[in-house]
């Protein structure tokens, strides 16, 4: 009888673990599919807002960060996307212009102004550029032009940005001198001056922002401020750095003063013709490797004098002395044209036309300069139609020229058609075109908008008001790390 008890106490003891083993089991399994629902459902629900782009960028705080985002089909045409979530209405970037003096601006090119008439009637003439290379950092000049042209054109597709009256309706704050120019054209003392032209007005720039109620209201972080050559607002740069500087890259600029995270890069204005109708191939470009310009310079530029020494005897290599004048231009032109791949290597800064001279010619630039930036780069592979090479390695024995002979035509041919395909994303041209480089750097711009608004915002959280009215240049004394 006591055994029989303790069988049957076995037994449903054993009954009774097996029920709870079967109801965790069940509890389990009901739990891991409403998880496994829950994230799907999140999963796919980012999959429909998101757009299908392999590129779709994202700023360091997660927030979207275009107006207009770029995606490539597979014939290389361009899509936009709008990127303003909280406001879908909002289809280009909304930009305030100042109204400065001629002198800043179109007065440097040689304009006259018409009685008191700030700003040349473009739908009648437009001022032309200086030629030769000042037309590499022109580009001020294009995006002022597009700014006005903003105002009478009713047909905004392919615009990115429109000139708007009203600060307080702005997204951003463009500030219209024309620093290349300035710094090219009146940068030498002439007969009587103790002060040149170009550091007056970078003088009475920096005092006429201290004054405007726009620059005290956000001390500059919003005002777009273009100093393309690197030269150019060497006096001015470190009292208006808070702002965003459209620049050819950092190579004359302290980290603390401009970098990637704040500013935009802009490509040059190339200066070689462009190569239209292009039908050559890997075969009709009977140069293997092209480069045509100063060779010896100083800072990272040495380079240059060692790849020449490296490369000069090659046969297949044109590596020589080249500059502007004396027909260089068309020199320079032929030479790109004909040429499978473009060296474009460091000089006295990381950055040069060289490669934007390269596109033009669809010739395949191989880049040696570690401390280069590009532009767009947040929304373009330049690895899917450039060479990029370290320095350390390009000075070892045979690397580079090993290294170019190791691409074959159907790689070479592939790089070749996609230059081809992304040539007008740095075009200026007045009328700008959809995506050309003008847009393309308003698009930088409107990236740069919700990183803005985010430090703004939250420098106000504590203010009696959104920002003190005795905010200016004063408050933003120059950073303790800066050399």
């Amino acid at each position: 009888m006591a055994e029989r008890n303790v069988h049957s106490m076995g037994f449903f003891g054993r009954k009774s673990l097996f029920t709870m083993f079967s109801v965790t089991s069940v509890m389990f399994m009901l739990s891991l599919l409403f998880v496994l629902r829950s994230t799907s459902r999140r999963h796919l629900f980012y999959l429909n807002i998101l757009p299908k782009s392999k590129i779709l960028a994202l700023s360091d705080e997660g927030y979207t960060q275009s107006s207009a985002q770029i995606d490539y089909s597979n014939k290389g045409t361009l899509r936009k996307y709008n990127l303003f979530k909280c406001n879908p209405s909002k289809q280009v970037l909304k930009v305030f212009m100042y109204n400065l003096p001629p002198q800043f601006h179109f007065e440097l090119l040689g304009w006259k102004s018409e009685g008191k008439s700030v700003w040349p009637d473009i739908r009648n003439s437009v001022p032309e550029y200086p030629g030769g290379l000042n037309l590499q950092h022109s580009i001020e000049y294009w995006l002022t032009l597009d700014l006005l042209s903003s105002e009478f054109d009713d047909n905004l597709n392919g615009r990115s940005a429109i000139r708007v009256h009203n600060s307080r309706e702005a997204d951003v704050i463009f500030v219209p001198f024309f620093s290349s120019i300035s710094y090219n054209r009146f940068s030498k003392l002439k007969p009587g001056q103790k002060t040149s032209t170009n550091v007056l007005l970078q003088e009475k720039l920096v005092a006429f922002f201290t004054a405007q109620e726009e620059w005290k209201r956000s001390g500059g972080k919003d005002h777009i401020i273009v100093a393309h050559h690197p030269n150019s607002l060497l006096d001015a740069r470190m009292k208006l750095w808070p702002a965003i500087f459209v620049l050819s890259d950092f190579g004359r600029y302290p980290p603390t003063i401009a970098n990637v995270e704040k500013d935009v890069i802009a490509p040059y204005k190339h200066v070689i013709r462009n190569y239209d109708n292009d039908t050559s191939g890997f075969d009709s470009r009977p140069t293997l490797l092209y480069f045509q310009g100063a060779i010896y310079r100083k800072d990272g530029g040495t380079i240059r004098q060692e790849l020449f020494y490296m490369l000069k005897d090659e046969k297949d290599v044109h590596f020589s002395f080249g500059s502007i004048l004396k027909n260089g231009v068309k020199q320079a032109t032929q030479g790109m044209h004909s040429s499978k791949f473009c060296l474009n290597i460091a000089g006295d800064t990381p950055s040069s036309n060289r490669l934007f001279d390269a596109i033009a010619s669809h010739c395949v630039p191989v880049i040696i300069s570690d401390e280069i930036e590009l532009p767009y780069e947040d929304v373009l592979d330049y690895s899917e139609f450039c060479i990029f090479i370290r320095t350390s390695d390009a000075l070892k024995e045979n690397y580079l020229i090993n290294f170019i002979r190791s691409i074959t035509k159907k790689e070479w041919t592939r790089m070749w058609a996609r230059l081809k395909e992304i040539e007008n994303l740095f075009e200026y041209r007045y009328p700008s075109k959809d995506n050309d480089a003008v847009q393309m750097i308003w698009q930088a711009i409107a990236r740069k908008v919700p990183a803005i608004n985010f430090k703004l915002h939250k420098s106000s959280r504590y203010s009696p008001t959104p920002v003190s009215k005795e905010i200016g240049l004063k408050s933003f004394p120059l950073p303790k790390n800066i050399l």
